[in-house]
């Protein structure tokens, strides 16, 4: 199994796009990208909408090989519903568009299916569910919160496994800090996981110490009580330019165990560049004349 990271945090814009092969399918898992429309109360630098368009077309270069596509929730960084010909003549598996689901992303995924009539090759809904492509087994957890309440909503989790490995792609858990979060997680027993860490960078405003802390021990929880090597905290996690030191005790508990606790950028073998977080700094570096 080879897992891709195509877009990410680390990477310069919001998104968790992520391409799977196996010895029988190719997935693509979440693929949309959106940049943060604030932060430090400026607009995207033209260096992040730069970075955007290009993480977008390596998305839709891959989009074009998969055999099956993946959209855990209905949020802009998570798919497109303006490129609808991305899902031609593929399988869909989909966040349920009206069970375990908020106004919004009810709203988001109707006018995404309505976009997508006829297109795909057919459109199953994910959630609780599996389904078995030759010998890979795609299986999907129940809908879990996005982040610590339902307030934005609920998201899909993936597993996927084929010739003995296992690995699994969280989607938005923002952490994970709730019990049935973590709880898929464990019971899959993943030797590689991409993980939604904690969103630190709103600690104290909209993610409470409290999450921070269960967060850090259910990471922990990962690296203690599953087979996982490498553990990849990113997305709302590297919006944060102290990410390193708000889970301390996570890189410590790996390093006992031997095992990597790394960012999407790293893993896929590229400079960390949370352009987000630094904003300000591009801005700064790079001033914008008018």
């Amino acid at each position: 199994m080879e897992v891709t990271p195509l877009a990410f945090d680390s990477f310069g814009a919001r998104s968790m796009a992520t391409f799977v092969e196996t010895d029988d399918v190719s997935i693509l898992i979440d693929p949309g990208v959106a940049l943060g429309p604030s932060r430090h109360r400026l607009p995207p630098h033209p260096l992040e909408i730069k970075r955007e368009l290009e993480l977008w077309q390596d998305i839709k270069d891959h989009a074009a090989r998969a055999d099956v596509l993946v959209v855990s929730h209905y949020h802009y960084d998570h798919h497109n519903p303006e490129e609808p010909m991305l899902y031609g003549d593929k399988i869909l598996y989909i966040k349920h568009p009206e069970e375990k689901i908020n106004k919004s992303q009810t709203r988001r995924a109707s006018y995404f299916l309505k976009k997508l009539k006829d297109i795909p090759k057919s459109i199953k809904t994910a959630d609780g569910s599996e389904f078995r492509h030759g010998k890979t087994l795609i299986r999907f957890s129940d809908a879990v919160c996005h982040g610590t309440n339902p307030r934005l909503g609920y998201v899909v989790q993936t597993s996927i496994e084929c010739g003995g490995e296992k690995f699994i792609h969280t989607s938005d858990v923002e952490g994970p800090a709730m019990p049935d979060q973590i709880r898929f997680v464990i019971d899959e027993q993943p030797d590689v996981v991409i993980l939604d860490g904690p969103m630190t960078y709103m600690l104290g405003f909209r993610y409470s110490k409290k999450s921070l802390e269960s967060s850090i021990e259910n990471m922990i929880r990962i690296i203690t009580e599953t087979p996982a090597h490498t553990i990849i905290p990113d997305h709302h996690f590297m919006r944060d330019l102290r990410y390193r030191e708000r889970i301390a005790p996570v890189y410590e508990a790996a390093d006992d165990a031997g095992k990597r606790v790394i960012t999407a950028a790293e893993y896929a073998g590229r400079d960390i560049e949370n352009l987000e977080a630094r904003r300000k700094e591009l801005y700064s570096i790079h001033p914008i004349s008018y």
